[in-house]
């Protein structure tokens, strides 16, 4: 049962509604009772003791909800549709936000190659604040092999630029800034991010049929290495 009665409704994803709490805080509160906000907010507090970009959170005693730092600023899609961020750059900037998390150590694992994983880091999660871009909705994080987190990031973006809208031709740019330079994807990576992408149940039919289409334009970039380590 949540414990923090909600405010003003400030916006709404596919999973969860954010409320209005005071001027330094908001809550996110998960739909249909899902969500481990505990086990999420536990990951945020460890990424943001090693400098990592995250909004900060405190207890709720909910597993439903989610109590953390309000933020200012645009996310990065609105910024690049109203043209105040160029959609390379923002695609840079995510490959540099992997790279980042990818160096702080497991919160639980005592393997060396095991890393924080976002899972659904895209310009939609991340929020342009004056003091740099903020990482939020960690939703779905895990630990396990950072090539999963640059896969789960391309399929995302190739899906969008595959989709003919306006979303398109931006998507694409990032995808290609994303995998212009030094990462851990892999071949292996991208088929369990397919997968993982094609049973989320936030995916509607037509989108669940663009994958095909994603993963060739991914394989086009010419970035994905066939091996697994």
């Amino acid at each position: 049962m949540a414990t923090t009665p909600p405010g003003r409704l400030l916006g709404s994803g596919r999973r969860a509604d954010v409320y209005e709490i005071d001027e330094a805080w908001v809550l996110r509160r998960e739909r249909e009772g899902g969500g481990d906000a505990a086990g999420e907010g536990a990951v945020m507090g460890h990424v943001h003791a090693h400098g990592y970009p995250v909004p900060r959170v405190r207890p709720s005693g909910s597993r439903t909800d989610l109590v953390m730092e309000r933020l200012s600023g645009p996310t990065m899609l609105q910024a690049c549709l109203a043209g105040t961020l160029d959609a390379t750059e923002a695609g840079s900037i995510l490959a540099r936000l992997l790279r980042h998390l990818h160096a702080i150590p497991a919160l639980r694992s005592t393997d060396p190659a095991v890393r924080v994983l976002h899972l659904d880091l895209h310009p939609e999660n991340v929020i342009l604040t004056p003091d740099g871009p903020r990482v939020i909705d960690w939703s779905n994080t895990e630990e396990g092999d950072p090539a999963l987190d640059w896969a789960a990031s391309a399929v995302i973006l190739a899906q969008a630029a595959v989709a003919d809208d306006p979303l398109s031709v931006p998507a694409r740019t990032m995808l290609t800034a994303l995998l212009d330079g030094p990462s851990s994807h892999t071949r292996a990576a991208l088929t369990e991010a397919l997968r993982r992408r094609s049973v989320n149940p936030t995916m509607s039919p037509a989108e669940v049929e663009l994958l095909g289409a994603a993963e060739e334009l991914i394989l086009s970039q010419g970035r994905t290495r066939q091996h697994s380590s």
